[in-house]
């Protein structure tokens, strides 16, 4: 089976909400040499995308995505188990505190986010969904973070990414832990308009954002 055919079959898996079908090109990958990785980075990130744009143009709904981030739970079971056979001891390039913001369920995007910065070196706390903007910061400076990364899906829930960094501001915080912020109605002039040091348009440019931040 090629390649392209599996990635597809991923990217099916996703707009098809079909968790079976998501197991069957996991497996077919790693007959072929795909690691998991390589699957979520070129098949079911691009599913989550493209379901992502059906959402934005009211063609799909809210239970639909909920329905997706079970289907991405599994992909991202792989990348996990895949990365603890494959631990190397190499230097952690950064920690982020990474959640979806109080009074938003959706956690799909925010997921693969996940998985992918592991992938990449990052150590991630991942505090899940309905998270406060005060939980963030106490978590950022429990654990020592150099980022903290928000997800908001919806416009009523995008404040609390405001909230983050007028804490941040509070407790003389901010500069020293960079802030990130991405989700569906969420832009580059929002995060530039609240203080944050950066925004991420998806979950493939996440990592590049983040390493960009501890760079500089």
């Amino acid at each position: 089976m090629s390649r392209e055919s599996i990635m597809q079959k991923a990217v099916d898996s996703i707009l098809e909400i079909d968790e079976d079908l998501a197991v069957e090109a996991l497996a077919e990958g790693k007959q072929e040499g795909i690691s998991a990785v390589e699957m979520l980075q070129e098949g079911f990130a691009k599913g989550l995308t493209e379901l992502g744009d059906l959402f934005a143009s009211g063609d799909v709904f809210l239970p639909e995505l909920i329905f997706a981030a079970e289907v991405m739970s599994i992909v991202s079971e792989a990348v996990d188990e895949e990365m603890a056979e494959n631990a190397q001891t190499t230097d952690v390039i950064g920690r982020i505190v990474i959640g979806t913001v109080e009074g938003d369920v959706h956690d799909i995007g925010k997921g693969i986010c996940v998985s992918m910065l592991k992938a990449n070196g990052f150590e991630v706390y991942d505090l899940g969904k309905e998270v406060a903007a005060e939980a963030f910061v106490d978590k950022a400076v429990e654990v020592n973070a150099d980022i903290i990364a928000s997800s908001a899906l919806l416009t009523t829930t995008m404040p609390v990414q405001q909230e983050i960094e007028d804490i941040l501001a509070a407790r003389g915080l901010k500069g020293k832990i960079k802030t990130m912020v991405g989700g569906a109605p969420v832009t580059a002039e929002w995060a530039k308009n609240i203080g944050a040091d950066a925004y991420s348009e998806d979950a493939l440019d996440c990592c590049a954002v983040a390493k960009k931040l501890i760079e500089e």
